[in-house]
C-alpha cells in the first residue's frame, strides 16, 4: 500500500508486514494473528513503541488504511492506494488487446536458443488500459548494473525525506575507483563531487565507482535492500558492490523482470518517489550513453530513458519507451553469453516497440 512519503506491505504468505516511511522503518515484522478474509488483510503490530493497525485489500487499486499510534500523540491514518503486481487494468476489455504481443515476445525469447530471456511490459500510457504482460517474469538472472536502479531510488528517496542532500559535497579516493564501466576513474582523483553527479554519473555513464560511494553514503547494502523488502520485490537482492569481486566470494545481485517493471511502474506513478524526483530519476537515464541496445533497435529519434545491465554472461536493457501516446515500461534481460543476449534484446525491443506504437502497431 503507497501512501504519501511511504508504503506499507503486506506478505500474507509469511503472515508479515513492514511500514516505511520518512519517519520511520519497522523492519520485517511478523503478525501472526493477521487476519485474511473477504479479499482484505487485517491486523495490528507494534514496534519500537509504535502500533501500526491495518485494513489492506489484497487487490490493487483499491484503498487501504493504516493507523499509527505512538504514545501520548493522537493517531495518524495513512490511507493509500493498494499495488499488487501486476495491478489489474483500469480498462480490462483496452488491456485484453496487449495479450497478442505475449506470444510475440514468447517466440522471440525462444528463438534465442544460447540465452535465457525475461520480459516485462506495463502500459503507461492508457491505451491498453494500464495493463502488464510478461514472459518469464519471475527470471532471475544477475542484475549487473540495473540493480543501480534501486541504488538511485532509496537516494532520491531519503531526498524527499530530506534527509539527504544531492548537494552533499563526497570525496572520493583512490581506493573507492573500481574497474568496469564509468567516467570518474578517467579524472583526476582524489576529488570532491556532490552527490548529484554521482547520480549522474552512475545512470548516465553507468559508474561503477559512483555506485559504490553512493552505497557507502547510504549506509550499506542494507538500507537498498530494505527498500526492495518494502516493495515486496522477491527476486531483487543487492549482495555486493560493482566490480570488487564479491560475487566470487559467494554474493551476487539478482533481480527479474517484473521486480524492474514494479520498480519503474511505481516510480512513473510518483508512488514510492515525488514527482520532482521522479523527473530527475527519468532525466538521468534520458542522457544514457550505452545505447547498443534499446535505441540500436528501434527508429533513430525514439524517445527513451533507459539502463543497461551487462556482465560476461548477462545482457540487460530496461527503462521507459516515452513516445507519446505510447508510454510504456520495459524490461528485457538475458543470461547467457552477453554477445547473443544482447542481439536478443534488441529483437525484443523492436518486437514491443513495432506493436505499441501508433502506426505500427495492430492495437
Amino acid at each position: 500500500m503507497a501512501f504519501p512519503g511511504g508504503v506499507f506491505s503486506v506478505d500474507t504468505a509469511e503472515r508479515t508486514v513492514r511500514y516505511r516511511a520518512c519517519d520511520g522503518d519497522t523492519g520485517r515484522v511478523a503478525d501472526p494473528r493477521m487476519r485474511v478474509a473477504g479479499g482484505t488483510a487485517t491486523g495490528q503490530v507494534t514496534a519500537g513503541g509504535t502500533t501500526y493497525a491495518y485494513r489492506v485489500p489484497l487487490v490493487g487499486r483499491t484503498q487501504g488504511v493504516v493507523e499509527v499510534s505512538r504514545p501520548h500523540r493522537q493517531p495518524d491514518r495513512r490511507i493509500g492506494e493498494v499495488v499488487t503486481d501486476p495491478q489489474p487494468p483500469t480498462d480490462p476489455a483496452a488491456g485484453r488487446r496487449l495479450s497478442p504481443l505475449t506470444g510475440q515476445l514468447a517466440r522471440v525469447a525462444a528463438t534465442a536458443t544460447n540465452n535465457r530471456a525475461g520480459v516485462a511490459v506495463r502500459d503507461l500510457s492508457s491505451r491498453y488500459g494500464h495493463q502488464q504482460i510478461a514472459v518469464n517474469g519471475a527470471f532471475r538472472p544477475k542484475a549487473a548494473s540495473v540493480i543501480k536502479l534501486w541504488i538511485l531510488v532509496e537516494l532520491l528517496r531519503r531526498v524527499d525525506c530530506r534527509q539527504l542532500s544531492l548537494d552533499r559535497a563526497v570525496r572520493v579516493t583512490r581506493d573507492d575507483v573500481v574497474g568496469g564501466t564509468g567516467k570518474l576513474k578517467s579524472e583526476a582523483i582524489p576529488q570532491v563531487v556532490t552527490t548529484s553527479r554521482l547520480a549522474e554519473y552512475m545512470i548516465e555513464y553507468s559508474d561503477n565507482t559512483a555506485a559504490n560511494v553512493l552505497i557507502d553514503q547510504l549506509g550499506g547494502f542494507a538500507p537498498v535492500n530494505a527498500l526492495i523488502d518494502s516493495m515486496n520485490q522477491r527476486e531483487t537482492v543487492l549482495a555486493h558492490k560493482l566490480f570488487d569481486g564479491a560475487a566470487d566470494r559467494g554474493g551476487e545481485n539478482y533481480t527479474s523482470p517484473d521486480d524492474v517493471v514494479s520498480l519503474l511502474g511505481a516510480v512513473w506513478d510518483a508512488r514510492i518517489l515525488t514527482e520532482s524526483s521522479r523527473d530527475l530519476m527519468i532525466g538521468f537515464m534520458r542522457k544514457q550513453t550505452r545505447n547498443s541496445k534499446i535505441p540500436a533497435a528501434l527508429p533513430p529519434g525514439t524517445p527513451l530513458a533507459h539502463k543497461t545491465g551487462d556482465d560476461i554472461d548477462a545482457s540487460h536493457d530496461v527503462g521507459y519507451c516515452l513516445t507519446p501516446g505510447a508510454e510504456t515500461a520495459v524490461a528485457f534481460l538475458t543470461a547467457g553469453p552477453s554477445r547473443t543476449g544482447s542481439e536478443t534484446v534488441r529483437q525484443l525491443a523492436r518486437t514491443v516497440h513495432d506493436y505499441i506504437t501508433p502506426g505500427c502497431a495492430p492495437g
